[in-house]
Order: C-alpha cells, then structure tokens, then sequence
C-alpha cells in the first residue's frame, strides 16, 4: 500500500510560541508535517532558560520543540520586526502566546500582519482572552488552576486547595489552540482567507468541571466540597483509589454489570441483593461502606494481582504508577509515543511522539531538539534569501 503524505505537508508556522501553551500546539502540527520554524528571541525563550540550571531542567524544552527547525530574532528592532513581516508573508500560520496586547505594541499584531498576508491564521493564545475584564492579568497554569476552580475542588474535603500535578491548563489550551488553527487552514481551503483564532486558557478548564458542577447544581447552589479521589459528583461508587499491599489501585463501576462482576472478583456474591448495594444510588447513600468492602478486598493484595484479576472480570481499573513506571510503558513504547532518543546534554531520555495518529502515514520520530539559532542560515535563506553577509551584519546589529 503506497503510503500517503504527513497531513500538514506544506503548511508553514511561524512560532512565537514558549513555554508549554504555544510550543505543545506547534509539537502537534509539526509532527502533522508542518514546517515549523521556532521563533526566539537573541537571549532564547524562558524555557530554554532552564538549560542555565543543569539536570533535568532541559527536559520540557526538549519534549516539545522537537521537529522544529529554530531561529533567532529580536522583535523590539525595527530590522526584526520587518524580517517577521517578510516571514509572515510566505508562512501559512503564526502562532503566539504573548500577554494580550504585546504584538500590537510592537506593531506586528493581527491587523497588520494579516494585511500583509489575507491567508495568514494569527493564533493567539492567552490566559483569558483578548478581550474583556480580565484580559490584561497575567496568567500562567498555577494561576490559572486557581482561578478557573480547578483548585477549589482539588484534594481532601479536610485539607487546603491543591493544584493538579501536571500542567493542565497549559496543555489543555494548547491542544484546543492546535485545533482552532486547523479548522481554520480547512476553512482557507474553501475561502482563501486566513482569520485571527484565540484560545483562552480559563475558558477551555470550565468544561473539564462537569461533575463537581453537577453536584452544585443538584444542591440548590451549595459549594461542592473538595473530594479526593471519589467522584468529583459523588454520584458513583465504587470510585476511588484504593490501598493494596505495595501501593494502591483505582477502581471504577460506571455500570451495574461492573459492580455484579466486581462482586465476583471480591468473592463477595453474598452481598448480591442487599439493598444497600443494589443499585449504584443505594451505594451512593452508603459510600463510606461500599468503599470498606472494597478496600476489605485490595488491602489483602498486591496491585498488580488486583489489576490482573479486574481486568478478567472486564472492570475499569489501573494501578497507581510512578513516574519511571510511566516512562518504561512497554505499551507506549511499542506504539511508538515514548522514545528514547540520545540527548547532547543529558544523555539518554525519553520523549514523547503525538497521541494523533495517521494512518497509511509513518509517525514521524523525535530527535533532539534544535540549538538557539541553528537554523539561522538555512530558513533566512531558503524564505528570504538572505546571504552569509547580510546575516552576519544582523547578528552584530543584535538583530538575529
């Protein structure tokens, strides 16, 4: 079978991008095929900063700007500011998650550089918007977890507001950014025309707290409190992470065939039409017990007995795993997500592909990700036919 081309074979981003919000968007389209070109300033972008602090500290950087081909450019000099536009007008997309009203200030926002290039999609992305009350305060994902609730109904319903672990206001509105740019490349493909597409970060978390809106709802306004790893609803169990002899498991019944079968896994069918577990809203009203009988039954093994024996009885369930079981996934290796790659820096480390895949396409493998400025001399030439000499005077102008 003839394999077929990377879905956004063609499309060039220009990428502004930093940190985690802008860089995961522009992961995905590169690993669609794009041609990405990573945009930085001469001192590189805040996270590449964390190479200064040695270790690890790389490592987000190098997780997400793989597959892109990256240069400099110092957008408060009017030379870079014109290198951007002349960029622009060969690009197809460019991407930014600047506070609201930077490119503006600077005098390479939406409106001119749209003028210069009707197809051009401007992506911005932001803490909440480009408009409205709050547009104008500072956002990062620690911030914004605070104040889109997210916080409010982490953690034990006895102790403080506790952040989620992992940047999920980041990577949430990163991912609705990828998918904003390419409904509008499909639109263009229709029209010819580019737009302006944004993504607010706040606004993309609101949906995520469904069941802990519920439970407000169905209280006549009361604030729902913090959970811990229940149902943020409280309206299912068994749901909740459970001990077992080396650690613990989280099991789930969303349906009444799960609970039957969990019954059978527990050995525990004499419990089979007792009223207070009959149906799953007679659990409900009994949650602390249904949760004894539980964790009655996991305590007495080890996790990975737990698993094996839920998983033959068809029940949702996994065991709580550490970060280096994570890494070594056999699963997620074979399937190609986790690779590992050698790194100039930090040696051997494992990095992540795009859970999107193509099929009748190969996925594309990572490599280490690029120097600040490595690609200076092949994109400046390639798009804007740029000499060895003119880019050497840039340089000492302090322009790239």
């Amino acid at each position: 079978m003839t394999q077929r081309p990377y879905p956004l074979q063609g499309v060039t981003v220009i990428d502004l991008g930093q940190v985690y919000q802008g860089p995961y968007a522009t992961l995905l389209m590169a690993k669609g095929g794009a041609n990405v070109i990573k945009i930085e300033p001469v001192a590189g972008e805040p996270l590449r900063a964390r190479e200064r602090v040695g270790g690890g500290a790389v490592l987000p950087f190098a997780m997400l700007n793989a597959n892109k081909r990256d240069i400099t450019l110092n957008l408060k000099s009017a030379k870079g500011r014109e290198l951007l536009i002349a960029l622009c007008k060969k690009g197809d997309v460019l991407i930014e998650n600047y506070a609201p009203g930077v490119m503006d200030k600077l005098g390479v926002g939406a409106d001119v550089l749209m003028r210069e290039n009707p197809r051009l999609i401007y992506a911005s992305g932001s803490g909440f918007g480009l408009s409205g009350p709050d547009r104008d305060s500072l956002a990062m994902d620690l911030t914004v977890q605070a104040v889109s609730g997210i916080m409010s109904v982490t953690g034990f319903p006895d102790g403080p507001p506790v952040k989620a672990g992992p940047a999920v206001a980041d990577f949430i509105s990163g991912t609705h950014l990828y998918a904003g740019i390419v409904t509008a490349l499909f639109e263009r493909e229709r029209t010819g025309l580019g737009r302006l597409v944004e993504v607010a970060m706040q606004e993309t978390i609101f949906p995520t707290l469904a069941s802990s809106l519920g439970m407000w709802h169905g209280s006549g306004g009361a604030l729902p409190p913090r959970t811990g790893n229940q149902h943020a609803g409280l309206a299912m169990t068994p749901y909740n992470v459970y001990p077992a002899k080396d650690g613990y498991i989280a099991i789930i019944c969303v349906t009444e065939q799960h609970w039957q079968n969990l019954l059978t896994a527990m050995g525990r069918e004499d419990l089979r039409g007792d009223e207070r577990f009959e149906k799953n809203a007679a659990r409900v009203r009994n949650l602390a017990l249904t949760d004894e009988v539980v964790i009655g039954w996991t305590q007495t093994l080890p996790k990975a007995g737990i698993f094996e024996i839920t998983k033959r009885h068809r029940i949702p369930s996994a065991p709580v795993r550490d970060l280096l079981e994570v890494v070594n996934d056999a699963g997620m290796h074979e399937r190609g997500m986790l690779q590992w790659i050698e790194h100039p820096t930090m040696g051997r480390i494992v990095v992540p592909n795009s859970p999107l895949r193509f099929h009748g396409t190969p996925q594309m493998m990572s490599g280490p990700h690029p120097d600040l400025g490595q690609h200076n001399a092949e994109v400046y030439g390639e798009m804007l036919g740029l000499s060895q000499v003119e880019l050497e005077a840039l340089k000492a102008e302090g322009v790239i």
